[in-house]
């Protein structure tokens, strides 16, 4: 049996009365953090490879890409749910991200990023000295002469 959604009705009475959406369309994507780097899984079935375009313009991580439909003279549309056009995902990273050295693949319809995080922004362990506060500064004011 099949099952009624008004949502998807609406949807599809909204493209027969206005035509197609024009403008860039949503991506689904998962990102999170696995050891030193955040992983990024973005969703692009049916893309020409060569339209995927990453940028990162400051703390911007931008992620363009083109879907291009057949359409071709004499063409009638039974069902098209499917669309095409541009695909447009932009999130802001951290000041902790090593943009030099993020990598990107595209496979099987899913463009998987890899984004270091920068040494500096890497959790650290802090030693923590025992004692009287005054031997602990001259501690620390004994490593600075000797450096």
């Amino acid at each position: 049996m099949a099952r009624f959604d008004p949502f998807q009705e609406l949807e599809r009475f909204s493209q027969a009365l206005f035509g197609e959406r024009q403008g860039p369309r949503m991506m689904p994507m998962d990102v999170y953090r696995e050891g030193d780097h955040y992983i990024l899984n973005a969703d692009l079935p049916g893309i020409d490879p060569g339209s995927v375009d990453v940028d990162v313009d400051g703390q911007m991580l931008s992620i363009r890409a083109q879907r291009t439909m057949k359409e071709g003279e004499g063409t009638k549309w039974l069902l098209r749910e499917r669309t095409g056009g541009t695909f447009l995902r932009q999130i802001t990273m951290g000041q902790d991200i090593d943009v030099d050295n993020i990598h990107a693949h595209y496979e099987n319809g899913v463009l998987s990023m890899t984004i270091p995080i920068k040494e500096a922004a890497k959790p650290r362990k802090i030693e923590v000295m025992a004692g009287h506060r005054d031997a602990v500064e001259g501690k620390a004011e004994q490593k600075k002469v000797e450096s």
